[in-house]
């Protein structure tokens, strides 16, 4: 085997230095300082992280790509210079390999196997890829020529830009295992034939939340030239949604609608319910996770819907505290330490994405939290925190990312267990090893409905990224009819 070994190696030393002595032979050119300055401005991914910037301007899977690919350097260039090049030392090519015109000015000393900058431009290129295949397909020529230009400025073997590139690109690869890609279609529904064309917006009854998302801009401006003959609510701050859309609708509606956040989806779709109305959903809020599952991106996918009556139906799930009114959410509903993660998410996620804002909060809460004594279902449980989905979120085992379908009749359970010896701490260390679905502190579960009973002073409720109440007693159920949302086909 260790002959084996020692043949390998050589044929593969035979052949860089074979490669080395034709890059060597080729004619002077201006490529030769266009390589340079390439593989100069990768320095410390220098260059990747300006790309990175640039993609994460623009809200949706570029700023998802731009994030995975920071990360996806980060392990890279751990990999890469704290195991692989101490572990495998190697000579770089000589100094006078190469004519003077196209060694590199400042070449570096440390191993030469595995090539850094060729592994931290396939993780990036590759995690992008992941996210957005076209901004990756865009991204592919010039990973490859930030690799070769090592070759080319003799700071490298062939087999060193080789054994980065396949390094670079699993550690990209590997991110799937804490952080899944997120499917580009939709979630699944049921279709709905009986929505009514709404040709212009006639017959449609439109809540405008101008405090949901972007505050500079007010929906309902874009609303009025795009869907003319809808009939605009207007919401003020300290407005109640729910009451002032329901005093709107009239015998002439046929549909309501609403402009804004999540929070102001879920008020519209308790009206849409309660009169037994279609809903149209118009993203105008900051993260828009109904409106992404159900496949609306837009306003004009929402528009381009309603004027060909395309529709599906969905869950609905509510909520009702201390035996109350109910409370309808689109999305997901908590208690414990989850409203607070989520209000610190979405604090700190602009400026360190969501996922890395998301883990440093649930650091922050766990660190911070008392355990929630409670009564699910009869049972009684210590936990830190409880979330409760309107259907079942993926992936399993780990941070609830996404839905794929929207009509299982199905509530998503999930609790992390304080009644177990440093539940905490395994629970972090199971996150860590993405090995969430194996360890006994973390618990999900699937039911049509859930009580929960708190025991001790009253708790928070978050239900879809708000906070509107706090109470003992929370039971929770998928509605029995089902909501109508138009989405185009």
């Amino acid at each position: 085997m260790l002959e084996w070994l020692r043949l390998v190696a050589r044929r593969v030393n035979d052949v860089d230095v074979a490669i080395e002595r034709r890059i060597a032979k080729l004619p002077r050119s201006p490529v030769d300082t266009g390589l340079t300055k390439l593989t100069i401005a990768a320095n410390h991914s220098m260059l990747w992280f300006a790309i990175a910037a640039a993609l994460a301007s623009r809200r949706g899977v570029t700023r998802r790509a731009a994030f995975r690919g920071v990360v996806a350097i980060a392990g890279a260039s751990f990999t890469t210079n704290a195991i692989a090049k101490p572990v495998l030392p190697r000579r770089r090519p000589a100094a006078d390999a190469l004519p003077d015109f196209r060694t590199h000015p400042d070449p570096p000393t440390s191993s030469s196997f595995p090539s850094g900058h060729a592994a931290s431009a396939a993780a990036f290129t590759t995690a992008v890829a992941m996210e957005s295949p076209m901004a990756g397909a865009v991204l592919a020529p010039v990973a490859a020529t930030v690799a070769y230009s090592r070759m080319h400025t003799g700071v490298h073997w062939t087999s060193d830009v080789v054994g980065g590139l396949l390094l670079g690109s699993g550690i990209a690869v590997a991110t799937k295992r804490w952080w899944p890609v997120r499917p580009p279609l939709p979630a699944r529904a049921r279709p709905h034939a009986a929505a009514p064309e709404l040709p212009e917006g006639a017959g449609l009854v439109v809540a405008t939340n101008k405090n949901s998302g972007d505050q500079t801009v007010d929906p309902a401006d874009e609303l009025a030239a795009i869907l003319p003959k809808a009939r605009t609510v207007p919401i003020d701050s300290g407005d109640d949604l729910a009451e002032r859309l329901d005093a709107e609708v009239d015998a002439s509606t046929r549909a309501v609608g609403v402009a804004g956040g999540d929070g102001s989806v879920a008020a519209a779709a308790g009206v849409a319910e309660k009169h037994g109305l279609p809903l149209v959903v118009l993203p105008a809020g900051t993260l828009n996770h109904f409106a992404r599952d159900i496949g609306v991106d837009s306003f004009a996918d929402a528009v381009s819907a309603v004027a060909t009556g395309a529709a599906v139906s969905v869950d609905l799930a509510t909520v009702r505290v201390d035996g109350g009114r109910l409370r309808p959410f689109v999305n997901t509903a908590s208690i414990g330490g989850y409203p607070d993660l989520v209000r610190m998410r979405e604090r700190w996620q602009h400026r360190l994405g969501k996922w890395l804002a998301a883990a440093l909060a649930l650091v922050r809460i766990l660190a911070e939290a008392r355990p929630l004594h409670v009564v699910l279902d009869g049972r009684r449980v210590a936990v830190w925190l409880l979330f409760v989905g309107n259907g079942p979120y993926h992936p399993r085992g780990m941070v609830p990312a996404w839905r794929p379908a929207l009509n299982s009749g199905q509530l998503d359970i999930r609790y992390l267990r304080a009644d177990l010896r440093l539940s905490r701490t395994r629970f972090v260390l199971a996150a860590l090893t993405g090995a969430l679905h194996r360890s006994r502190t973390y618990v999900q579960r699937e039911a049509p409905s859930l009580r929960v009973e708190v025991h001790g002073p009253p708790v928070a409720l978050a239900t879809d990224g708000e906070v509107p109440e706090v109470g003992n007693r929370f039971d929770f159920a998928v509605a029995p009819a089902r909501l109508a949302v138009y989405r185009p086909e």
